[in-house]
């Protein structure tokens, strides 16, 4: 039987929902309506809200100083090429802790974890290094290799809360069956996970598609993604609010999109397990 809840009490948590939300928004909301705006509006004060002369000409500037086709393939490239790669590593690793444990495996998972406890600047100089006797600095692959290793850990770890949450006997039938280890991880393991395998992917999507420290770091001109995009609007020389904005708008637009259109598949692997 469901619980009754006080229409006071729902319109109350309505609200305090919508409150956080819009709270959540306003920022890229500000951003939006930055980027309509001339420069001169952009840094009045006091601020308005809503473009007293909207204009598409920041959008055409920022084209005309940096490419943004080429750094939006670049951060397509990187995002979609080290999610991919992370689920091919991640997969198997998953698996075998889930459903073949040893005696070091929450201690293998605690580690990983604590590698992203550690701020990225402490390894800048050896990664670096690395990168520069390799000549992997300003190329794709090395950006996409970079991005699947800090972003591993976060894969493995819930792609090992969702194989938790499948039952071993179905698994079991399956070898009886004649099933091989290949082949139980393929048509078994995955198809039974694909709520919790699609809401990895996107999140680490978003992941690397935000990511900015390494590739600023990393990159150049030739392998920038769209936050180096972003960054190149920022300068000490002159007030560019207007063009940041629209070049910031440009670079989230994509992102927001597919997590517009994947929201309800993103919910639904991220509760993956918790209702049955």
């Amino acid at each position: 039987m469901a619980r009754r809840v006080p229409i006071q009490t729902r319109i109350g948590f309505t609200l305090l929902a919508w409150l956080v939300a819009l709270t959540l928004f306003s920022p890229i909301l500000w951003t939006i309506l930055t980027a309509f705006k001339t420069e001169a509006e952009a840094i009045a004060t006091p601020p308005t809200f809503l473009p007293e002369t909207f204009t598409l000409e920041n959008f055409g500037a920022v084209q005309d100083r940096s490419d943004y086709i080429k750094h939006a393939l670049n951060s397509i490239i990187v995002s979609f090429g080290s999610t991919f790669l992370g689920l091919l590593i991640a997969i198997p690793a998953a698996w075998s802790m889930a459903f073949a444990p040893s005696k070091r495996t929450k201690d293998i998972l605690m580690w990983m974890l604590s590698t992203k406890m550690m701020p990225a600047v402490g390894v800048l100089i050896p990664i670096y290094l690395i990168f520069r006797d390799l000549r992997l600095l300003d190329t794709l692959h090395g950006l996409t290799l970079i991005m699947t290793l800090i972003n591993l850990p976060i894969i493995i770890w819930m792609l090992y809360t969702y194989f938790k949450e499948i039952p071993v006997d179905i698994l079991e039938a399956a070898r009886m069956d004649g099933a091989e280890l290949w082949n139980e991880i393929t048509h078994v393991l995955v198809p039974m996970a694909i709520p919790g395998i699609a809401s990895t992917l996107l999140l680490n999507v978003i992941l690397a598609w935000n990511e900015a420290f390494w590739t600023i770091t990393l990159t150049s001109g030739r392998a920038g993604t769209l936050t180096a995009f972003i960054s190149s609007f920022s300068s000490p020389q002159g007030l560019f609010l207007a063009k940041l904005s629209a070049a910031s708008l440009l670079a989230i637009a994509p992102i927001l999109l597919v997590g517009w259109f994947s929201q309800k598949q993103l919910v639904r692997g991220l509760t993956f397990g918790a209702v049955k």
